[in-house]
């Protein structure tokens, strides 16, 4: 059996072919899985778990077949859907978990997952916006406004957003590599798959000969699909781009 990991699909209204892309991905590759792990951004916004656009019913339930099925599905927050709650969770038969989680497969192999909008320590501005709207009491007093309202606060945001990332030098933008490795090291972990910056890549650290660290970006899902796909049985590792208007072939 394997294990799927995918991340920034952006899921909306506007990508009806994305949506289309999205779930024929989910019937026809997850389907033979063990598990689907989402490291964050399924959704382009996530304004809570009350907006219930037919968009969010269909997902739910696409995802629900699969927990039907015996497949397991787990969730990472991202930096557009981190409203998400247990209850559209509870919907989709999903498991949420905390912001990084360590896997250990059967040989005894660790791999390290996130959203990994975490690792861009170089962006202060939105470290602390992170700070701000991932607190807590924040997020309730959001949610207690009415949807109306939280669009319009979304929408601000979004501008300030669009014209601050204009501004940002690429190196505000990427990840910061050694702070990725120091993750890597103090969790005895050989593997990192995490998404976020939408440049799907292989970062190889070596450490020595035979100590080599890996540090996996999946990509943003458009025209293409992203995935990282691990077989249990002999760790093989297979990262795949995919037009997401056809089977994927293994």
């Amino acid at each position: 059996m394997s294990i799927l990991f995918i991340s920034d699909i952006h899921l909306c209204s506007d990508s009806p072919d994305v949506t289309d892309g999205f779930l024929y991905f989910l019937n026809y590759c997850a389907i033979r899985a063990r598990a689907l792990y989402i490291l964050g951004d399924l959704f382009e916004v996530w304004l809570g778990d009350d907006d219930c656009k037919s968009l969010h019913i269909n997902i739910a339930k696409a995802l629900k077949r699969l927990n039907q099925k015996k497949i397991s599905c787990y969730f990472i927050h991202g930096n557009r859907d981190f409203l998400l709650g247990k209850e559209y969770a509870k919907a989709c038969g999903m498991t949420l978990l905390s912001s990084k989680q360590v896997l250990t497969l059967e040989s005894g192999k660790k791999i390290v997952i996130l959203h990994g909008d975490t690792l861009c320590s170089y962006d202060n501005s939105y470290r602390l916006f992170r700070k701000c709207f991932r607190h807590i009491v924040v997020q309730k007093l959001f949610l207690l406004l009415p949807l109306s309202v939280r669009l319009r606060i979304f929408s601000i945001i979004r501008s300030c957003c669009v014209r601050h990332k204009q501004c940002k030098s690429k190196k505000k933008l990427d990840i910061n590599l050694r702070m990725a490795t120091d993750i890597l090291i103090k969790n005895h972990a050989e593997i990192m798959i995490h998404g976020h910056t939408h440049q799907p890549m292989i970062y190889k650290i070596f450490r020595s000969k035979k100590d080599i660290l890996n540090i996996m970006v999946l990509g943003c899902w458009n025209k293409y699909g992203s995935m990282i796909e691990i077989n249990e049985e002999n760790d093989n590792i297979v990262f795949m781009e995919f037009p997401i208007y056809k089977t994927v072939r293994r």
